[in-house]
């Protein structure tokens, strides 16, 4: 579980800038072992906001001080469920998680409070104080599929994520037959470029000369958009 603050960028790119990149990164990085044989994995998430809806409002004002909550399982096996908190300061994010059983998760969407004893997890007891301080409520699915690569020095992590869906106002987390419907135009992607102090010059020169022109992303807020 991460829980250190890291370097985070996200980029929204085309399909041939992609397929510019990815093949120089290849012969620098490795896939990620989380992957399938194929390369990929499947990403999906259950994003919590106020009445106010703060997360979606500073997300698209530029805050540089906000945190968010989301439940994240990956390719639809409900086995790990995982609670995160995701807060970033300025370009640094730092994300806490902790795991949460299915009953548990249940009672997240069900609006109900987990027991007072949250096992020392830090991540529960934060988003039970939230959820009756601020009224958090679940918002919204985003779901994609993720090719990811790692990098040993600065502990790099490049993903490129595509065929972003939401469930727009359907919120049930556990419902893996609800139709998801495009939350990103055609022919774009997402790269998210993760280090920890420095990102060394070889994936920086491959990325900067592969792509010239670089465009910040929010899946959250392109998951609300049909609001």
């Amino acid at each position: 579980m991460e829980n250190k603050f890291r370097n985070e960028l996200k980029y929204e790119i085309s399909v041939g800038e992609y397929l510019t990149l990815r093949p120089r990164l290849r012969q620098i990085m490795k896939p990620d072992p989380h992957a399938d044989e194929k390369g990929f994995y499947y990403v999906k998430s259950l994003y919590f906001d106020n009445c106010y809806d703060t997360a979606l409002h500073e997300k698209l004002s530029g805050v540089n001080i906000r945190d968010k909550y989301r439940l994240r399982c990956y390719n639809n096996d409900y086995s790990l469920i995982l609670l995160e908190k995701k807060s970033k300061r300025n370009s640094l994010c730092l994300k806490k998680s902790c795991v949460l059983s299915r009953e548990e998760c249940e009672a997240l969407l069900s609006g109900s409070l987990c027991p007072e004893d949250s096992g020392g997890r830090e991540v529960l007891t934060e988003f039970r104080f939230d959820m009756t301080s601020k009224m958090m409520k679940p918002k919204t699915i985003v779901a994609y599929k993720r090719e990811p690569y790692i990098f040993s020095a600065g502990n790099v992590r490049i993903t490129f994520d595509s065929d972003i869906r939401t469930g727009m106002f359907h919120t049930d987390f556990l419902d893996s037959d609800y139709p998801l419907i495009p939350a990103q135009t055609a022919g774009r992607m997402i790269l998210e470029i993760k280090f920890d102090e420095f990102l060394p010059d070889i994936i920086r020169i491959a990325v900067q000369s592969g792509i010239p022109r670089l465009q910040a992303f929010s899946k959250y807020a392109a998951a609300r958009q049909y609001e």
